[in-house]
């Protein structure tokens, strides 16, 4: 495949420079891609398309009231980032975690932060993910948000920005897994060139973290995986991790809080107590008594049962205080505030429409802006200004005047490029990266992460669950 109209003005790419030269550590690469004819190429394509379907790696969209099952959309030329560069990365999301568990320590406990008015306290009255059911209480290590994903972009000068923090449930990393896979099947020889940092460990890494909480000092704590079931778009990753960690993947209707406050699972050998539970169930349904009296995804007692010191929770209930939009434009504050240091990765400049004055510019200046909903994920609810519609925009403004709290607003950011195969060429695709970060008493960055790819040209969505794909993330080190 020649590269000499490969289209490379306006956008920064990750692999080749505006003079058409192999950026650093992508030279390998991109000759072997120059070696390759259409033919071959294909092949490789579709022997990649068989992996998937055979190792049934799939996602499911939720389309019209049905939830249907595709296989996982991959492109098989990698993201490839230097190993000093990712240095650099790495220390950023470490500090990022750091400050946003003292945050949320401290929001659900003494409010320092908001007494010395660096976080305005009417965000967290009028925060949706803020749970008075967790004030006072203190998780071991401080630590609420044991997992983390956070989405980082770059933009056409080469800064790379965190665009948002995930720290729910963020999802993603069985495919940054699984792609990892399908790529050695698919240039075996590019790993014998490459040192290129392995990243298969994370779900051992994953069930330390999770064995670090546990309330028992063992040496192997009974974790389990609670998933809201198959029907979930995340399922195929609930089950993946647990049979990775060896872990029990279990349902709410599975787990029983006892008259000890101690949660059990159910076996046909009688009850199990479990120590720690990953949870993959959102808030307001992991317990009827609490929250939601109708939910049948939880489990009765498990709040009283986290309370009480009896189970460990990843991520603690109420973490999502932080997982806000509007919350996120304060972090570089937080990071100063908690640990005395400037933010190694900054954020994308944002404009809060809770504000008065910021909500006026925002709305003059919608055709320019990116509008974003507070607590919307998967690229729901936003407004990309220069895409937009009128009539889109006076929507937008709609919403944006009936709830001004619940929206922020950015400049387009030209997001970073990939060659990526489409139909009978490579183009450029826009490309995003989630990192994942765990911490409990000490703290692991996965060796790059998810990148995710607008496979549409021109767009800028990368979410799958709107048409976005993905590639594998390679993190290189000196050659061999």
């Amino acid at each position: 495949m020649k590269f000499n109209r490969y289209p490379v003005n306006g956008f920064y790419d990750e692999l080749i420079t505006s003079g058409r030269r192999a950026r650093t550590s992508a030279g390998r690469l991109l000759q072997c891609l120059k070696k390759m004819d259409q033919a071959d190429l294909q092949q490789r394509k579709e022997a990649a398309e068989l992996a998937i379907k055979t190792m049934g790696i799939t996602f499911t969209v939720y389309s019209e009231g049905e939830n249907i099952d595709r296989e996982w959309p991959y492109d098989i030329i990698p993201r490839i980032i230097p190993l000093r560069e990712w240095q650099r990365i790495e220390k950023g999301l470490e500090q990022r975690l750091t400050a946003l568990n003292h945050f949320i320590d401290d929001i659900y406990n003494d409010q320092k932060i908001l007494k010395d008015k660096v976080v305005p306290a009417s965000l967290l009255k009028t925060s949706s993910n803020y749970r008075k059911e967790c004030q006072g209480m203190k998780p071991v290590f401080g630590v609420w948000a044991h997992i983390c994903g956070s989405d980082l972009i770059r933009d056409r000068d080469g800064t790379i920005y965190v665009l948002e923090d995930n720290l729910r449930v963020p999802s993603g990393v069985s495919y940054m897994l699984e792609n990892r896979k399908v790529t050695k099947r698919v240039f075996p020889e590019l790993f014998e060139d490459y040192n290129i940092l392995p990243m298969g460990d994370y779900p051992s890494h994953l069930l330390d973290t999770l064995s670090a909480i546990s309330p028992r000092p063992m040496d192997y704590p009974e974790a389990v995986v609670l998933t809201p079931g198959i029907f979930n778009s995340a399922y195929f990753e609930h089950a993946f991790l647990a049979q990775q960690m060896g872990a029990e993947l279990v349902e709410g209707s599975d787990l029983i809080v006892g008259d000890d406050d101690c949660v059990y699972m159910k076996t046909i050998e009688g009850l199990s107590r479990i120590d720690v539970i990953y949870r993959r169930i959102d808030d307001l349904f992991i317990d009827p008594e609490v929250f939601n009296p109708d939910s049948v995804l939880g489990v009765p007692g498990l709040m009283r049962a986290w309370k009480q010191g009896n189970v460990a929770l990843a991520n603690a209930p109420g973490a999502g205080v932080a997982d806000d939009k509007v919350v996120y434009t304060y972090v570089p504050e937080m990071i100063r505030y908690y640990l005395d240091e400037d933010a190694i990765i900054p954020n994308v400049p944002s404009f809060s429409c809770a504000d008065e004055k910021q909500r006026k510019h925002v709305l003059a200046n919608l055709d320019k802006l990116v509008v974003k909903p507070a607590n919307e994920s998967g690229g729901y609810g936003m407004l990309i200004g220069p895409q937009s519609s009128g009539r889109q925009r006076t929507e937008m403004a709609r919403r944006i005047k009936a709830s001004p709290r619940n929206y922020i607003a950015q400049p387009v950011i030209t997001l970073s490029t990939v060659p990526t195969i489409c139909d009978n060429s490579i183009e450029p695709r826009h490309v995003d990266l989630r990192p994942f970060t765990l911490q409990s008493d000490r703290t692991y960055v996965t060796a790059g992460g998810l990148t995710r790819v607008a496979l549409v040209k021109g767009s800028l969505v990368v979410n799958s669950s709107q048409g976005g794909g993905s590639k594998d993330t390679w993190v290189v080190g000196p050659e061999k």
